[in-house]
């Protein structure tokens, strides 16, 4: 086990910066959307996606998306390889 926690505090030092802003979310659908965004960028960034990439993806194929089906496909996890093979490409 490691002596020491950086690692960790690296992963949470978003959120704990983040709160300051939720203060100014006006409302609560404004906090949830806030939440929402900042889980899906972890979760971006956790399946090792280029956040640049996966979000103009994202806001491209999202209007499109009118069932659970299809707003399932645009997850980080179903779009992994996809991503991965356009920046080969590209």
């Amino acid at each position: 086990m490691p002596v020491h926690n950086n690692y960790v505090e690296n992963i949470i030092r978003p959120f704990a910066q983040g709160r300051r802003v939720w203060l100014f979310a006006n409302n609560p659908l404004g906090a949830r959307d806030s939440a929402n965004l900042f889980s899906l960028v972890n979760v971006a960034r956790a399946n090792d996606l280029d956040l640049s990439a996966y979000l103009s993806h994202l806001f491209e194929q999202l209007p499109a998306a009118d069932t659970v089906e299809a707003l399932e496909v645009l997850l980080p996890w179903h779009v992994r390889d996809l991503l991965r093979t356009a920046r080969r490409a590209a």
